[in-house]
């Protein structure tokens, strides 16, 4: 017979392990070789139990096992110790059962209060995502107004997700904001779009009129007239842009007619338009101080107080004035597309239209480029000061459309 602190093997060949209360178990028979060896074959199922709660106390430690998931392989390796064929100290295999389970438990009331903590802090988290959104839904800054929306709406989606209704209640007021804020300013943008198009409906009867009174010799009360129409074009408001130049450049080519023929008959007045022509250029040079525009209200105000004064004078001599007039014209120019610049901030559809007109500007500088350069090789002075006049407009605009569509950049 062999023997060890926890089994042996009798005379006849049967295994028995030893629990810690001094009584005794059988499990197993050897009759394959010498008691010893049976101790030994037995052990090493003892063993073997052994490395499987090692391994599993490892997991429960290590890992992210659930608790049921836990339990269920505790449960299992308990069944193994309780009918388990070894010899071995068994029931200190069941205390580190128990103390498992204590581990397990405790585990799972830490889980359940950090899921608690992190559902409350996402719930905090969204209830504040609802109150900016709601907040912003009465914002008119709308190009930074919708990108904070749209910021929002990554955040949220990054947050974990509450009870349902909670959820469902809260998501209803967040996409309610955003619907809010969309349809004011879709409304926004239509009601400008509406008004630029009665703007260019008005502007094109001005400028129907302003042709049909190109050829009249009635001088003064024409140009009475031609005054009046460049009240009502200022009124109307700024078509949309597309269509802005080239309602200009028409109305003001009707004028240029009627007004380049009525300077051939007072060519006699010669001296008083040299006088009116210094006293404009004084006002092109004081306008000119505006740029570049800082304060848009208070540039604006000015250049309206010089160019009532300008008006007040009368014309020039019909070679200098597009120079003179152009100066002053690039200070308005440079005044309104400070004024669209802003408006184009609040209007996320102006970037296509800007980088358009940008391309549109710099074809035509480059080619009034070319056509200069070919008067002047030509000899033909006169015509390439005309056009250099002409491209220093063009260049002043394309400066002006470059740096507004920088702008969208920011």
């Amino acid at each position: 017979m062999s023997s060890d602190p926890w089994g042996r093997v009798d005379e006849t060949g049967t295994v028995y392990v030893r629990n810690a209360d001094g009584t005794e178990r059988e499990v197993g028979s050897w009759k394959a070789g010498s008691p010893d060896e049976a101790l030994a074959y037995f052990k090493r199922k003892y063993d073997g139990l052994v490395v499987e709660i090692g391994l599993l106390e490892r997991r429960v430690r290590t890992t992210d096992l659930s608790s049921k998931d836990a339990m269920t392989a505790i449960g299992h390796l308990r069944d193994q110790v309780t009918d388990a064929h070894a010899v071995g100290d068994l029931d200190a295999l069941v205390k580190r059962l128990d103390k498992l389970v204590e581990t397990v438990e405790s585990r799972r009331e830490e889980r359940k209060a950090q899921k608690a903590k992190q559902t409350d802090e996402a719930r905090h988290a969204k209830e504040a995502l609802v109150a900016e959104a709601e907040e912003l839904a009465g914002s008119e800054q709308w190009r930074a107004a919708g990108e904070r929306l749209r910021a929002l709406v990554d955040t949220w989606k990054g947050l974990p997700r509450l009870d349902r209704k909670s959820d469902d209640e809260l998501w209803h007021r967040f996409s309610h904001a955003r619907s809010a804020f969309s349809k004011r300013r879709k409304a926004h943008f239509a009601a400008l779009d509406a008004q630029r198009e009665e703007a260019r409906k008005a502007k094109e009867k001005l400028v129907a009129e302003a042709q049909e009174l190109q050829n009249s010799t009635d001088w003064g009360a024409t140009a009475a007239r031609y005054r009046e129409l460049m009240t009502e074009w200022k009124a109307a408001g700024r078509a949309q842009r597309e269509h802005e130049d080239d309602l200009w450049n028409r109305f003001r080519g009707a004028q240029d007619v009627f007004f380049a023929a009525r300077g051939e008959v007072f060519a006699e007045r010669d001296a008083e338009q040299s006088e009116n022509l210094k006293l404009k250029e004084e006002l092109a040079e004081e306008a000119e101080k505006l740029l570049p525009v800082g304060d848009l209200k208070a540039a604006r105000s000015a250049f309206r107080s010089i160019n009532e004064r300008w008006e007040a004078i009368g014309h020039v001599p019909r070679d200098a004035r597009p120079k003179v007039e152009g100066r002053m014209h690039a200070v308005e120019r440079a005044i309104q597309d400070a004024e669209e610049a802003e408006w184009r901030r609040t209007n996320p559809e102006a970037r296509a239209r800007a980088a358009g007109l940008t391309g549109q500007l710099q074809a035509a500088v480059d080619k009034l480029k070319g056509q200069v350069e070919q008067a002047r090789a030509q000899g033909n002075n006169a015509k390439a000061d005309k056009l250099q006049r002409e491209l220093d407009g063009r260049q002043a605009l394309l400066d002006q459309a470059l740096k507004g569509l920088e702008e969208f950049g920011g």
